[in-house]
């Protein structure tokens, strides 16, 4: 990186960087309050509250949203007259799946080969020290050149919307001029990325009921009615033979036009196993950033240890669909859903519930902000020019933002870069990733005032 004098602060405050993550991500703040303590995700939010408070940022709130989580506001006056930019990050956390697979505990920071590791550390708990770093480099050089809101979110993971309804019932809370969402990735280490689409989801919970009471397979198996077989029948019927998504009456044939992500370099990040196809058609770009993708998150059945020869009465999934802007989450919530009513076999009984919903999103990269953050980029990433990249992922709140503030510019930026694993075990961010978009947020943040 060039030298230059926001550099050299945001370098100088790296160990407390490293400091402030490692309290953050020691909280369980996972807004999953059946398996995980609420006041693991109260003290996050608390401790993103002291922390914009120390900065000088007013109005400094919890706001108790809909869905029974807390998102965190703030707001920091600039000078008379200038823009205000909204900084936007989530201090919840996935769930660490299996604690035993992590090399190290999943709640503590732990530096191993350069990298620091811990759930959250990227997604998005780096995002608010990121947002913070930015900050604090500017107030050392000149100051804060905008007004600023920030506001982090405490359910982004569950898909819940609380945030997104306070939004709307609050319109003016967090009405900006420009918006960072601090929730993606560079493409790769070292390539500065903005990400121009995100793909919605929706989250449909599938329950198939045959029997009154589970029954011995030796005595009933072979005529009697095996809800998890029905399930299993179910399931395949949404992947075609190459394993592409297949929802009747929803298309998958869309291309991508920007960055493309070479099949090697993708089934490396991927960490597929030797001899183990991709699945799909078209470009791996394509099939990630442009297409549906459908994805069996979990089954309610019988563990194989402890099983018993039983013919099972009731068996449940978690499907999640991912699907391209251009495509309605609503309508292709209601497709998903007749789709497993239409191929559940045997006539037994089925039910479909939606637990989680979120549209897709397209940025205009064709206005002012793009031009400041690509500025920006090319001081904090010397030789490399911004690319534009889409993500499989969804952030339903960037929807929001847009239909609230139409004329409000929306980048995203972040530190999901492939070899951060997140949402796997192991999940780890980039300190020097960390270090480079934080200057490049500190430098957006002032061309963007100036433009």
């Amino acid at each position: 990186m060039s030298s230059n004098p926001v550099a050299e602060t945001v370098a100088s405050l790296m160990p407390r960087a490293r400091a402030e993550l490692t309290e953050l991500v020691a909280f369980k703040s996972v807004a999953d309050f059946d398996q995980f303590p609420r006041s693991e995700s109260e003290g996050a939010a608390r401790w993103v509250a002291d922390a914009l408070a120390a900065e000088g940022f007013q109005d400094v709130a919890l706001l108790d949203t809909p869905d029974g989580t807390q998102s965190v506001y703030g707001y920091l006056p600039g000078p008379e007259g200038a823009r205000t930019v909204l900084l936007y990050a989530h201090y919840d956390v996935q769930p660490p799946l299996d604690e035993t697979a992590w090399t190290t505990p999943p709640f503590e920071l732990t530096e191993r080969d350069g990298r620091w590791y811990g759930r959250g550390a990227a997604d998005c708990k780096g995002g608010v020290i990121m947002h913070l770093l930015a900050l604090r480099a500017l107030k050392a050089n000149g100051g804060v050149p905008v007004h600023v809101k920030v506001i982090a979110e405490g359910s982004e993971e569950m898909g819940t919307g609380g945030l997104e309804r306070y939004a709307e019932e609050h319109p003016e809370l967090l009405a900006a001029d420009t918006i960072v969402i601090g929730d993606a990735g560079n493409f790769r280490v070292g390539l500065p990325t903005v990400t121009s689409t995100l793909r919605g989801m929706t989250l449909v919970r599938v329950q198939i009921d045959t029997l009154e009471g589970n029954l011995h397979s030796g005595q009933f198996g072979g005529a009697a009615p095996d809800a998890l077989g029905a399930l299993i029948r179910v399931l395949d019927s949404l992947r075609a033979e190459d394993g592409s998504t297949t929802v009747d009456g929803l298309t998958g044939e869309a291309s991508w036009e920007g960055l493309q992500y070479e099949d090697g370099q993708f089934r490396q990040d991927a960490k597929v196993l030797d001899g183990v196809q991709l699945i799909g058609s078209g470009t791996v770009a394509d099939r990630i950033w442009a297409r549906p993708a459908v994805t069996v998150l979990g089954i309610d059945c019988p563990p194989v240890v402890g099983a018993t020869p039983s013919v099972q009465a009731s068996a449940r999934a978690l499907i999640s669909l991912r699907v391209p802007p251009g495509v309605d989450a609503a309508e292709a919530t209601k497709l998903l859903q007749a789709h497993v009513e239409a191929h559940t076999p045997w006539g037994a009984r089925v039910r479909t519930e939606q637990i989680g919903q979120g549209q897709a999103f397209r940025a205009d990269t064709g206005s002012p902000a793009y031009q400041a953050m690509s500025d920006a980029m090319a001081v904090a990433y010397p030789g490399q020019e911004m690319q534009y990249a889409g993500q499989g992922g969804s952030i339903p709140l960037c929807n929001t933002l847009a239909a609230l503030y139409p004329q409000a510019e929306i980048l995203l930026i972040g530190l999901s870069e492939p070899e951060a694993q997140i949402h796997a075990v192991n999940e780890s961010v980039s300190p020097q990733e960390l270090e480079r978009l934080s200057v490049t947020e500190a430098l957006f943040l002032r061309n963007y005032a100036a433009s």
